[in-house]
């Protein structure tokens, strides 16, 4: 809600490992935000994963608008063919300098942030392969796909948090204090002092609503 800027009442919160989202669920919501949680992997799996999969199928096939993040990145684009492993040495926690490509930097809702600009990260997971017909949007110095679009759908997907601004970051951390090493700080003290806010990345998601929702960015 923070992030988006929307009222109380206005999204509603679906837990996948309660089973995949009704149809009618789905039809009821303007936009469908796919986020996730450090204690689950898309690479370790688990039984309520193919419904939840076969579900972001489905967002796809229907072009409904649809914003992933972090571990929704990972699923969405395993589940449309793109490939994800598990690699330690090109983890990033923390706050990451990411670089538009030259698709980003002509996309509507990318472009605006320039060529570069710092985003808060977490994760351990990543897409070595994008799904057929993704379009990559920015890259990292450790990896190469940070965000991606399908043209023509009003579907964008980003491996950093532009939902989390400084405080939801370090937050994070502190509940999962197993990725602190991870930072390069020994403490989370150290980590407070060295986190930045990332005005730019948090301007990404209202932005992506006025693009996919337009007149009705704020309403219902």
């Amino acid at each position: 809600m923070r992030a988006l800027g929307t009222e109380d009442g206005q999204l509603q919160i679906h837990d996948l490992l309660s089973g995949a989202p009704s149809q009618a669920l789905l039809d009821s919501v303007d936009v469908v935000l796919i986020g996730g949680s450090g204690d689950h992997s898309v690479v370790r799996g688990g039984p309520w994963l193919p419904a939840a999969l076969d579900a972001m199928v489905g967002l796809y096939e229907s072009s409904k608008p649809t914003f992933a993040s972090c571990w929704g990145f990972q699923a969405l684009a395993r589940a449309l063919g793109g490939e994800v492993v598990t690699d330690h040495d090109r983890a990033e926690v923390g706050t990451v300098w990411m670089k538009l490509t030259r698709e980003g930097e002509r996309d509507p809702v990318f472009g605006p942030l320039g060529p570069g600009f710092p985003a808060q990260i977490g994760h351990e997971d990543i897409v070595t392969s994008l799904p057929a017909g993704a379009v990559l949007l920015a890259s990292s110095e450790t990896v190469e796909n940070e965000a991606f679009c399908f043209p023509g759908r009003p579907i964008y997907a980003t491996q950093f948090h532009p939902e989390l601004d400084r405080a939801g970051l370090i937050a994070r951390i502190s509940r999962y204090p197993v990725y602190l090493p991870l930072t390069g700080a020994s403490t989370i003290e150290e980590f407070r002092d060295r986190t930045p806010e990332t005005p730019e990345a948090e301007s990404l998601l209202p932005r992506f609503l006025a693009e996919v929702l337009g007149e009705r960015v704020g309403g219902s």
